[in-house]
């Protein structure tokens, strides 16, 4: 059974710390070798130094550490829909991240989470299956984590299911929605689900619009029952949270096409705006 956050505990102001200290070493991975840069457009890239945490002494003891740090902590201290989205947010980036670095065939980095399996080989489950993530006792898969617990039944029937958090999760590729710099905490949670989606969609890998065509990541065909749930529609959940500029530009749009994700490993020299 999924874990999810109970409310057996009144909220208190002690409460919002809890989250943002058991991920403090993974906010240290972040610190050191992550990398962003804003955009021409207002849009947001990030890329994950891998190269240089895999040359870093103290890379190993961390990723030991924050392992450690979530396989202790009790879920049901998630008092709060904050608490608990901030969580299993930072949950799901720091596993996707300790994967990559941890599993590397004869020493070398994947260049995509498919090599892991799944895609181009159907015989090895892929890395979003794998229920090898450790939370309070339980193996979690990335699956169980994103569409399980922040995107599940649970979440919904308690009116804490955000369609935001596609991009807020970061599936360690170049056309997933860029990892950000900072943890999620309690405090900061909301501010950045919603800047996430908006320079999203300031991000051409992301929206783009030309002539009358509104191209948009394949998010938006995977899930597009989530964005429809919450903004009506996909152009509903759009205007929602883009710029006026974008949204004014959506509308005059009369077709969808999507733009190719790019499944390549969110490395620093995959991204044209880093090199």
């Amino acid at each position: 059974m999924l874990l999810v956050a109970t409310a057996a505990a009144s909220v208190s102001a002690n409460d919002a710390p809890a989250v943002k200290h058991v991920f403090n070493d993974y906010q240290t991975l972040l610190n050191s070798y992550l990398q962003e840069k804003r955009t021409a457009n207002g849009g947001l890239v990030s890329a994950f130094d891998y190269e240089a945490a895999l040359a870093d002494d103290q890379t190993e003891g961390l990723l030991d550490d924050q392992s450690e740090q979530l396989a202790a902590f009790d879920v049901s201290t998630l008092d709060t829909r904050e608490q608990a989205l901030a969580f299993w947010n930072n949950a799901y980036n720091f596993f996707m991240i300790q994967q990559i670095l941890t599993e590397r065939g004869e020493g070398e980095l994947v260049s995509s989470v498919w090599d892991y399996g799944g895609r181009y080989n159907p015989f090895t489950d892929n890395v979003f299956e794998r229920q090898m993530f450790e939370i309070d006792g339980t193996d979690y898969s990335l699956n169980e984590i994103e569409k399980g617990i922040l995107l599940g039944a649970e979440f919904e029937e308690k009116g804490w299911k955000e369609a935001r958090v596609h991009f807020t999760v970061n599936c360690a590729s170049v056309g997933c929605p860029p990892l950000r710099e900072s943890i999620y905490t309690s405090d900061n949670i909301d501010e950045l689900m919603t800047e996430n989606t908006r320079l999203a969609f300031n991000t051409d890998r992301h929206l783009r619009v030309e002539g009358d065509t509104l191209h948009l990541t394949e998010l938006f065909k995977w899930y597009e029952q989530d964005f429809v749930d919450e903004g009506g529609s996909v152009r509903g959940f759009i205007s929602q949270w883009a710029d006026e500029a974008i949204v004014e530009k959506v509308e005059q749009t009369d077709s969808i096409e999507y733009i190719d994700y790019d499944w390549s490993l969110n490395r620093p020299g995959n991204f044209p705006e880093f090199r």
